[in-house]
């Protein structure tokens, strides 16, 4: 059952700029917080003493987000985005300022102390943050028309590739400089990676509140209770073992073996499900929709094959060209460069010319291109030609930023829009995690035995990472070491090569619509910025539309 949807829904201009600028503002954080704590982790785990939980501290946040954003998608199409928008920063806000508080709240054995603290004030964040994202995309698609959402949706591609350059760099020098005293107490600068959330959120909140139109509710129904429980006992288990098999635990360890199984049944369980309620959260019947279906396994694919390189890479450099940690983190500019370049002249294109396919296969073939020269990389490589290498990447990256979720929403009835953002979303992240667990399963075979004959894991990079780092200088890694790791890290890039072919394959298969100036169902958006001109054509696309 659905409302009765309104013939037109209108917006004044400056309605749709001041939400727009809000809800950047959010999605900045979240996509900041995904990578501002790196830099702060070894000053947090020397003061709050938790080294054996320092992997939690990312998981946790992987883990609420992900798994909320189906949930959050379906909650916009039934609520409506405005109070689900507003819930989301909510959790968001509380989180951070707890996460900031770690160690010093609740007194020391409260919820097993501080570095536990901080795993589960984490993952109050996350809650929060998987809302950001998808909302965020949900409510360009809920003001503009599918014509005018690539320039936006490249936008917000942008934004998330300058989240990755700078939260690092935020972090590293928030937890350097920022410590000052209260009389006397002491505040540790690491602590300012989540405070600073709380001044930029709380004025989005503001504008969102002020400002924000009460979008449409585009749907009506109860919530699928049983769905999101079983979506929950799914993907928790499974981005679980992922995240930690051949980590913490080996891949045929009871426990990851005991998680693979859960995770299987419960999908079992959830398909059972979803295909009886009245209401699901992933309705079924979407996957039908081959340009929804289609579009939702290129990301994944893509996305598989970004994350599984850009996430060892630093490692390379560290321990393949004996850089620093801060050097190798600038040395990923290029990459974020050429990915906000292309993000943001892709959707301009796709707006002005109201077709997405040529540029999800250009972008698709770039980044082929550029894997195959990354994998031609070694030990002597130059810093300047590795630049030149993922520069070629993150061109390749950027129309895969946004331009799935803008097919996937352009094919889909404007009640299913917050469903089928939320969807592509939750599809990019779980081939994100995916890529990670699968690439560091084929880094760790091709890496080469200690010299006490045991295995030398991902674990064991790290260590020698840190070390190299503290010596201050190449030599810190053996000739012969750099040779070996360079070798078992580009080798995997085989690997990425063949991801990123089959992700290829699928866009091919996406049937191509053109991008419209009306909603999928003909209801025009219309913006009241009081000008004759402008009042006419919304009245001549109204008539059109009917």
């Amino acid at each position: 059952m659905t409302h009765a949807l309104p013939e037109t829904q209108t917006f004044t201009a400056e309605e749709r700029r001041l939400t727009l600028a809000a809800v950047m503002i959010v999605f900045l954080l979240s996509a900041m917080d995904q990578t501002v704590v790196s830099t702060a982790m070894p000053r947090i785990v020397a003061e709050l003493n938790g080294l054996q939980l320092y992997a939690w501290v990312t998981t946790a946040y992987l883990l609420s987000s992900t798994i909320m954003v189906p949930i959050w998608g379906k909650l916009g199409d039934i609520f409506g985005r405005k109070p689900t928008l507003l819930a989301a920063i909510g959790l968001f806000l509380l989180g951070s300022w707890l996460s900031g508080l770690a160690g010093e709240f609740g007194g020391p054995h409260f919820l097993g102390g501080g570095m536990v603290q901080l795993i589960v004030f984490r993952a109050v964040q996350g809650l929060g943050g998987g809302g950001l994202f998808v909302t965020a995309f949900a409510i360009i698609a809920d003001l503009f028309p599918p014509r005018e959402r690539g320039k936006f949706a490249g936008l917000f591609g942008a934004v998330f590739g300058v989240a990755s350059i700078f939260g690092p760099l935020i972090g590293g020098y928030f937890t350097d400089h920022g410590t000052f005293h209260i009389g006397a107490h002491v505040v540790a600068g690491w602590r300012w990676v989540f405070y600073v959330n709380l001044p930029l959120t709380l004025l989005s909140l503001f504008m969102i509140l002020v400002k924000m139109p009460a979008l449409e509710h585009r749907a009506s129904g109860a919530i699928d209770w049983w769905g999101s429980l079983l979506l929950v006992v799914t993907f928790v288990p499974l981005l679980l073992a992922l995240s930690q098999g051949g980590q913490s635990m080996p891949w045929n360890s009871p426990q990851i073996l005991g998680m693979f199984a859960l995770g299987i049944v419960g999908l079992g369980l959830f398909l059972f499900v979803e295909s009886k309620v009245s209401n699901p959260i992933i309705p079924l019947g979407l996957f039908k929709n081959r340009v929804f279906a289609a579009a939702n396994g290129a990301g994944f694919l893509i996305s598989m094959s970004f994350l599984g390189v850009v996430t060892f890479l630093p490692l390379y450099m560290q321990l393949g060209q004996g850089v620093s940690a801060t050097a190798s983190g600038l040395s990923m500019l290029p990459l974020m460069l050429g990915l906000i370049t292309s993000s943001t002249v892709a959707g301009r294109m796709v707006s002005k010319i109201g077709r997405y396919k040529p540029f999800m296969i250009g972008g698709a073939v770039l980044l082929l291109v550029g894997v195959f020269l990354l994998g031609r990389v070694n030990e002597f490589t130059t810093p300047l030609d590795l630049a030149w290498r993922m520069l070629i990447v993150g061109l390749g990256l950027g129309p895969g930023q946004s331009l799935f979720g803008i097919a996937a929403q352009n094919a889909v009835p404007v009640t299913q829009i917050g469903v089928a953002t939320s969807s592509n979303q939750f599809f990019r992240q779980i081939g994100s995690t995916v890529g990670v667990a699968v690439f560091g399963a084929l880094l760790a075979q091709n890496l080469p035995k200690q010299a006490d004959g045991t295995p030398l894991d991902l674990g064991a990079l790290e260590g020698m990472a840190i070390k190299a780092v503290a010596a201050g200088h190449a030599a810190a890694v053996d000739p012969i070491l750099r040779h070996d790791i360079s070798h078992a890290i580009t080798s995997v890039f085989a690997f990425a090569l063949a991801t990123i072919a089959l992700g290829i394959v699928v866009i091919l298969m996406i049937p191509e619509i053109p991008l419209r100036t009306l909603q999928p169902r003909g209801e025009p958006i219309l913006v009241k910025d009081h000008s004759p001109e402008s009042e006419a054509e919304a009245e001549a696309e109204a008539k059109a539309a009917t």
